[in-house]
Formats: structure tokens, sequence, C-alpha cells
């Protein structure tokens, strides 16, 4: 038998599973979604987000991509974050790196990985912001630890920095971003950094939406 087939064979199974519990189970979770988390992952294959959380279907909406970055300019991400501040009303963002990144790994390398460089730059550039404190670190695989733990802080702060959550954050949503690092090695998630509304930004970052 293919590969492929035994991911459909697996789906029947699935179904037949939950309809043996619920059988409405698809219709209602059909109906509408209220995702009370949006989830902001790395790509990778080890880290799936409703699995190490224990969550079902309906519970998290998702957005992944390569070392878990939240990029200023792109347009996939921001539309996510958009959709699940402004119309499913989420009330926590996690941002969830991973020990052992690839992603991350490479952006520590000088290695020409063609397009995907331009990707890697952005961790390029958590690495050159923390330089003093990572050079301090004598042992390959805790500077390595290291990086991802500063990569996922980083985009906490890049979240709140965009005009989507500030505008949340001014009319009162409440919206709590949470760092999060996975590791591959426990299973354990572990938590890095925490962001309330309201949270101090350096002020070149905020706008004053008052003005408006």
């Amino acid at each position: 038998m293919e590969d492929y087939k035994r991911l459909l064979l697996a789906n029947k199974a699935w179904v037949q599973d939950k309809l043996s519990v619920s059988s409405d189970y698809f219709e209602k979770l059909a109906a509408d979604q209220q995702p009370e988390f949006l989830w902001i992952g790395c790509a990778d294959s080890r880290v799936p987000a409703e699995e190490i959380t224990g969550t079902q279907p309906g519970q998290l909406f998702v957005h992944r991509n390569v070392a878990n970055l939240v990029v200023h300019t792109d347009f996939n991400m921001l539309s996510v974050l958009q959709y699940a501040v402004e119309a499913l009303k989420v009330k926590h963002i996690i941002v969830c790196g991973h020990y052992g990144c690839g992603g991350v790994f490479n952006a520590m390398t000088r290695k020409d990985l063609g397009l995907i460089n331009k990707w890697l730059r952005h961790i390029k550039d958590v690495c050159r912001m923390h330089e003093r404190e990572l050079a301090s670190i004598a042992d390959d695989r805790e500077r390595f630890d290291r990086v991802v733990e500063l990569n996922v802080r980083e985009q906490v702060m890049n979240l709140a920095e965009t005009s989507i959550v500030q505008k949340s954050w001014r009319d009162g949503s409440g919206i709590k971003i949470h760092g999060w690092v996975y590791d591959l090695r426990t299973g354990y998630l572990k938590e890095i950094a925490l962001m309330d509304a309201g949270s101090v930004l350096d002020t070149i970052y905020k706008y004053d939406y008052e003005l408006e």
C-alpha cells in the first residue's frame, strides 16, 4: 500500500471513532468555530499544535511557518492575526517555538540556503541583537536553545507592535500574548514570555489611535 493511502484509511477510522462517541460530532463542528486561542507555531512536523496541547478541533486557530516568525510584511500571518483578533475574538495568542528548530539552527550558520535565506534573516537579526549574551555561552547546545528562546521573545514583541493587537487593546479586548517553547526531548511546554493587554512598548512602535 502506498504511504498516502494510509492517511486516507486513518481518516476513515478517525471519523468512525468520533461518530461512535457522538453521532452529531461533525454537524456541531461544521456549524461554527469559537476558538479561544491563536497559535503561531513552527511548521516542523514534530510539533503538532493540537496534540501537544491536548486540544480538539475548534479550540485552536493555527498558523505555522518556518521558525514561528511574526514578520510585519508577511500578509499571510497578518491576515490570520486580523481574523483571529477581530472576527474570532480570541483571548490568547501563543507563539510557540521548539528546541532543535532547524530554521533557528541554520540561521546561526553562514550557509547559503537559497530563497529561505531571506526568511531566516529575521532570526539572524535576533542573534545580532543579543550578540553579547550569546557570545558568553560556551556550550553550543545551550547557545542554540537560548536563541530559540530569544526568538520566541522577539516574536511576542513583534505581535504587540502590530496595529492589529494595539487596536484590540485600545478597544478593551484584554488579549494576552504568550511565548512558549516546546521541548522535543521531553514533550513539555515551557513558558518564556507573557504580555498582558496594554503592556508598555517602546514609544516608536506605539500608534496614537486616539487621534483618529
